[in-house]
């Protein structure tokens, strides 16, 4: 089973290098790494460049944000399945794409995910946050529920069936997309219950109490769109929804 695994960044000097390095040293061999690149001017492209023996696929040039740099990835991955580690992110052992491609190996599933934590920004070691996806119930989106994006395997062809990420969301596409793929067309998806993705804390959408609004409004307008009879409150469980996850431990 061909995995593509897409990476996006834009200006990840610092931390580009690991995530290579990660997607690199996985024992599942059957795999792409496809790195797009937002036109970065930090040295990012000559890290990526430094490694252009790992990269299946390195594109650099502007794009229209996170999310349509992701598109791009998807247009260009050739695996039977899909998934995405972000530029400053990891895996949390070297064995999880053979996880994945065991898990997939039932025909009868479309999608797999698992669990991630947050680690600190400076000191990766440090769990700051633990994020456990538990399994999906019906109506879960509209209780504002998540599965963590970085850890979603699909099938490439749910993408050409059920449409990529939705542009118009700057910071909750991923709510939007796999709200379309679970909750509208119910896919098939198995929840893995071990960590996958070791995520540092700073990205886009948790970076400020400003864009946490602005993504909890985005996935309110996404819900609604997407036919959830969601009400305002929704934006209140989905914000309390995340608290314990502070608080949750892990092995």
């Amino acid at each position: 089973m061909k995995i593509s695994i897409v990476t996006v960044c834009l200006n990840n000097a610092a931390t580009i290098e690991e995530t290579i390095l990660s997607v690199h040293g996985q024992t599942h061999s059957d795999r792409e790494h496809i790195v797009i690149d937002g036109m970065s001017r930090d040295g990012t492209q000559q890290i990526v460049a430094r490694h252009s023996e790992k990269i299946a696929v390195f594109i650099s040039e502007p794009d229209n944000g996170i999310y349509d740099a992701m598109n791009k990835g998807i247009a260009k991955a050739s695996g039977e399945v899909i998934g995405f580690l972000n530029a400053d992110d990891v895996y949390a052992h070297e064995r999880v794409l053979e996880h994945v491609a065991s898990a997939l190996s039932d025909t009868m599933l479309q999608a797999v995910y698992a669990d991630l934590v947050y680690v600190s920004n400076n000191d990766p070691r440090q769990v700051v946050r633990y994020w456990q996806s538990g399994e999906y119930k019906p109506n879960s989106f509209s209780h504002g529920w998540l599965p963590a994006h970085p850890t979603f395997y699909a099938r490439r062809d749910l993408y050409g069936r059920l449409g990529k990420f939705n542009t118009d969301y700057r910071l909750q596409a991923d709510f939007d997309l796999l709200l379309r793929f679970m909750e509208v067309h119910r896919v098939r998806t198995k929840y893995v219950p071990e960590i996958w993705v070791r995520m540092r804390t700073g990205g886009a959408t948790n970076r400020s109490w400003r864009n946490i609004l602005r993504g909890n409004l985005e996935a309110f307008r996404a819900a609604r769109a997407n036919g959830l009879g969601v009400t305002p409150f929704f934006l209140v469980r989905k914000i309390l929804s995340r608290i314990p996850q502070f608080f949750s431990r892990h092995d």
